[in-house]
């Protein structure tokens, strides 16, 4: 797991812009609000897997960002 967070930090710290808007994404993420995560890496890392997901259910970019920003 180590391993994965330190790939994953190297990832998002040499990221060259995250969106942010990303906080305005609401509800839980694979059943954790990321609001209650003290850590900003682990928060990132779950709305990043929140857009994954829609993507992967067939949504545009385009119809998430509509829906995050209802």
């Amino acid at each position: 797991m180590r391993l994965w967070i330190s790939i994953l930090s190297i990832f998002f710290l040499n990221a060259p812009k995250i969106n942010p808007d990303r906080f305005l994404i609401k509800g839980k993420i694979c059943g954790i609000d990321p609001f209650t995560l003290a850590d900003p890496l682990l928060q990132t890392i779950r709305y990043t897997d929140k857009l994954v997901d829609e993507l992967s259910k067939g949504k545009t970019l385009d119809e998430i960002i509509v829906s995050i920003h209802r």
